[in-house]
């Protein structure tokens, strides 16, 4: 029960932690001062005391986009293991479970957007929905490696223990699927190269463009959604990466925390010496993450084959 409520309050709190050291890292590579760490912290609580203005030719779907969002991530969250804590909702085909439900909270982001009427909005949809279903091959080519690989069907079994001695046995094909994690953690959260969260270029906007409409509680339950997706993401890249068994909670804990600040970090510098790549180019770099999993998978079976 403690284990629980502790998974669930790094769950709600830590996210906007990490954007923290994102955009200090940023802020450090052009020669500024930079926010705050707590910055996002104070965004998010300001947000949520305004009000919020929605328009008369919107629908009930506008206003469920951010709350259906916010809530679908938050339970992917109870589903994946964070500091060496099993996840409180493991159970044996979570995974899949897992990918739907970030599924499902872009399938309502991209609903609201639409339910406004706006073109420009509509073309943002567009855009996320087509990267969303090239994105998603190379999830599942990631998890289906490391469900062979280990014989277990949840996130909590993939990403416990037995993985530090996978590594020893699938870890060329292991490496394969660590880089295209990487790709799918900027794509998936809208990061440069892929998008650019702080872009006011209409021609170029993604996710940025679907919530133009939303304030007040509602653009900060999407923007903590997109904080929560992001930690996710880079707890099961960090997992993968930093496969301790030591066995020993506070020590696992202190090197989660590490990898996390560390991958805020890389990210960081991702975005500040990398440019945004031209729309045409995004399909080619999920497309080389899609094939990265699918050679993961061939080689895992000749692996396996050999053995």
């Amino acid at each position: 029960m403690i284990s629980s409520i502790l998974h669930l309050l790094l769950l709600l709190l830590a996210p906007p932690l990490m954007l923290g050291i994102l955009q200090r890292t940023k802020a450090l590579f052009a020669g500024r001062r930079g926010p705050p760490l707590l910055q996002v912290y104070y965004d998010l609580w300001k947000l949520l005391r305004k009000g919020a203005v929605y328009s008369r030719t919107t629908t009930w779907v506008f206003r469920a986009g951010p709350v259906v969002g916010l809530a679908a991530v938050i339970v992917a969250g109870l589903l994946v293991p964070i500091a060496g804590i099993r996840a409180p909702m493991a159970f044996q085909g979570d995974l899949i479970l897992f990918a739907y439900l970030l599924g499902l909270a872009r399938f309502f982001t991209v609903l609201a957007a639409m339910d406004t009427g706006s073109s420009f909005e509509g073309m943002g949809a567009s855009r996320e929905a087509s990267f969303g279903s090239l994105a998603e091959p190379a999830l599942f080519a990631g998890l289906l490696v490391l469900f062979v690989g280990s014989g277990d069907f949840s996130l909590s079994g993939i990403l416990g223990p037995g993985l530090f001695r996978l590594w020893g046995a699938i870890g060329p094909a292991l490496v394969l699927v660590a880089v295209s994690f990487v790709v799918l953690l900027l794509a998936e959260n809208c990061r440069i190269p892929v998008d650019d969260p702080n872009t006011h270029l209409e021609l170029t906007m993604i996710h940025e463009v679907m919530v133009l409409d939303h304030g007040g509680p509602d653009l900060a339950f999407i923007l903590h959604g997109a904080s929560i997706k992001l930690f996710l993401f880079a707890s099961i890249l960090v997992r993968m990466i930093l496969p301790t068994a030591t066995g020993f909670a506070p020590l696992e804990a202190l090197i989660w925390a590490a990898g996390m600040g560390l991958v805020a970090v890389a990210v960081g510098c991702v975005e500040s010496v990398m440019a945004r790549l031209r729309l045409a180019r995004v399909p080619t770099l999920l497309g080389g993450a899609m094939v990265l999993g699918t050679v993961a998978i061939a080689v895992l079976l000749t692996l396996e084959s050999a053995r």
